[in-house]
């Protein structure tokens, strides 16, 4: 644990209870859902491997076009 983790626990310990609690709650749920968008970006990161693969396919088959940012 780091020294500024430490320092948080040992400040957040002298709350009265119910604010104890809340802390406790947003942080495991801060946590629980970081872990949850790894899983999914690591989930997605073979679909955009597979889009980017195929635009490139595309670009050298010539079945783009450039976009024109001043026509949008």
């Amino acid at each position: 644990m780091t020294s500024l983790l430490e320092k948080a626990f040992e400040v957040a310990s002298k709350l009265p209870t119910l604010e104890q609690n809340i802390l406790a709650r947003t942080l495991l749920d801060e946590i629980k859902s970081e872990k949850r968008w790894d899983e999914l970006f690591a989930e997605s990161e073979d679909i955009l491997a597979q889009l980017a693969a195929e635009a490139l396919r595309e670009e050298d088959q010539g079945k783009t076009t450039e976009l024109d940012p001043n026509n949008l």
